[in-house]
């Protein structure tokens, strides 16, 4: 039986692993995450093709010859492990554990209550020191209110290139769809960055990465925006946020998500934040919201992040039954 025939069942059970186990620490600590080797290849390519004494044109162009290894690398290397996966009596189980792998529901989740119960119990220090785990900006800069926004808009950009663009590239290629995916957003957080170093050198994996996460920003807007009133909040005015908002944001997709959840809990998120050595004077997602956030906005958030995950595993079955061969 081929794979692709039950992709997206193998999709739920995958959905269910990574919620049930996620990341666990024990595994991790003892082998490298599959992350963590395809960062290795971009820090050697970062290395070697990305030098100073270059010119700008030609450190571009090594940037493009780089996205095209990576893209090539994570197409060739996931179709070789679905077809040996094909070949084995457990292969599904295999493709099971290898996309929950790549999806990160419990992470994401955790890694957000982790801030909130930084702030809670520890004070600005523990938010702090937990924020920096998840977000780039200066940890030094924000204060309790910062400290919460910044976990939220996490937590919205996290839900749409952490679980939502991997669920469609798997959902629509296999095995080789979320390799590559991965590889890419991957790069795109090592290498894509608008500054002197990168800017031409990772110029090229930062669009890619644009254009392969634009129909998953779009989603997760969605999903989060008709998970508003288990958070206590508005559908009608997330969705507004998205139309009026989103397109002010600098990134063509963390606008997307952002703007639904800033509308969905009333809070004005993003606008000007602090990184090191250089600042962003964005505007405001929902600028009339509430910008003190707290806490207990960052609990709102993740009640809002289930509710999504439950409306995304729906859709999912949903499919599944609709397109299912037996």
């Amino acid at each position: 039986m081929l794979l692709y025939d039950n992709t997206l069942w193998l999709l739920i059970a995958a959905l269910l692993l990574d919620a049930v186990i996620g990341d666990p620490d024990w595994l991790w600590r003892r082998l490298p995450h599959p992350v963590v080797w395809i960062g290795k290849v971009i820090s050697g390519f970062d290395t070697g093709l990305n030098r100073p004494a270059w010119s700008a044109a030609t450190r571009r162009t090594m940037g493009v010859l780089t996205l095209i290894v990576l893209v090539t690398g994570g197409i060739v290397f996931g179709l070789g492990l679905q077809q040996v996966a094909a070949t084995l009596a457990f292969g599904d189980l295999l493709v099971v554990l290898i996309a929950a792998v790549f999806l990160a529901q419990k992470s994401l989740y955790q890694h957000v209550a982790a801030v909130r119960d930084g702030l809670r119990d520890n004070g600005l220090e523990g938010g702090r020191k937990a924020v920096a785990m998840i977000v780039g900006r200066d940890p030094k800069s924000l204060d309790e209110a910062g400290v919460s926004r910044a976990a939220i808009e996490s937590c919205a950009e996290n839900y749409s290139d952490g679980i939502v663009a991997p669920l469609i590239w798997f959902a629509l290629l296999g095995l080789p769809g979320l390799i590559t995916y991965k590889a890419v957003n991957t790069a795109d957080s090592m290498i894509g960055h608008k500054n002197e170093k990168y800017s031409d050198f990772g110029w090229a994996s930062a669009r890619f990465d644009d254009v392969i996460n634009l129909p998953a920003s779009r989603l997760a807007g969605v999903f989060l925006a008709l998970s508003a009133p288990m958070a206590g909040g508005s559908t009608f005015r997330s969705f507004k946020a998205i139309l009026n908002d989103a397109k002010k944001h600098r990134s063509p997709n963390a606008g997307r998500p952002e703007a639904a959840m800033a509308g969905a809990l009333g809070l004005a998120l993003a606008g000007p934040r602090k990184y090191p050595g250089y600042t962003v004077d964005d505007p405001y997602m929902n600028a009339t919201g509430r910008r003190q956030a707290n806490a207990q906005d960052i609990s709102r958030s993740l009640r809002l992040l289930l509710g999504a995950y439950g409306i995304e595993a729906l859709l999912v079955l949903i499919l599944a039954f609709a397109f299912s061969p037996f």
